[in-house]
């Protein structure tokens, strides 16, 4: 079994960019007088192990502004390859000798850090190569969690054929599952169809108005806080 904080160091890496085909710029977009990063790195800093923060972008001179987003604030940056994503996680991992890394996406500002616990939990639990909750899939999108071992992820970064596969990181691993020991958690209920990532127009959209229905501090509305405002925001039914 393996003792977190102890046997195991891991680190959430954030993985973000400025060129997204069908937002462009969405991770610095402001949501209420505030970037999306900014929400997302509040909710992370509320997870009750406290892992280290990484964000991970890319050395393209279009991501200059996240570093220097970062630089203000006083937060890790990371610059790798742009598309060669699983390649930039290695690069953090080696750089930070993390032996475990939470792999969450820029595009999830409402992302419940209990998630991270959960899952930062069964991977410490267990012998896990990878712990997600999108194996299938049952959370919201924008709620997508993974843990994976640095070991695992360098073997399947050596097996990794196609440029899609270093690209979204964990491509391999869901195509090969038969190789790797894979945990999945599942939400109480299939939410699978609900939309709280920021991917589009209207993603951001739904997202401005969830926040801006917000009473309180945002990192103080869980999933469950967050779905309800979600309904009302669209209309959806339970």
């Amino acid at each position: 079994m393996k003792e977190l904080g102890a046997a195991v160091s891991v680190g959430i890496v954030v993985q973000a960019r400025m060129t997204s085909r069908r937002l462009p710029g969405k991770v610095l977009k402001e949501a209420a007088g505030r970037p999306l990063l900014a929400y997302l790195l509040e909710r992370l800093a509320r997870c009750e192990a406290a892992p280290p923060v990484v964000v991970a972008t890319s050395d393209a001179d279009s991501d200059a502004p996240i570093q220097a987003f970062c630089r203000d604030r006083g937060v890790r940056c990371h610059r790798g390859p742009l598309d060669d994503v699983a390649g930039r996680f290695l690069q953090v991992i080696d750089a930070y000798r993390f032996e475990a890394v939470v792999r969450v996406s820029a595009d999830s500002p409402l992302l419940d850090p209990r998630l991270i616990d959960r899952a930062v939990n069964l991977f410490g639990a267990g012998d896990a190569d990878l712990v997600t909750n999108v194996f299938p899939r049952s959370f919201p999108k924008g709620q997508s969690v993974e843990v994976v071992g640095a070991v695992p992820l360098r073997r399947a970064y050596s097996r990794m054929r196609m440029p899609e596969e270093r690209e979204h990181v964990t491509a391999h691993f869901y195509g090969n599952p038969e190789h790797f020991r894979i945990v999945n958690f599942r939400a109480e209920r299939d939410y699978s169809g609900v939309r709280l990532c920021v991917d589009t127009p209207d993603d951001f959209s739904v997202v401005e108005a969830i926040i801006g229905k917000m009473q309180g501090p945002h990192w103080q509305y869980g999933l469950d806080a967050v779905l309800r405002l979600e309904r009302e925001v669209t209309g959806r039914r339970p």
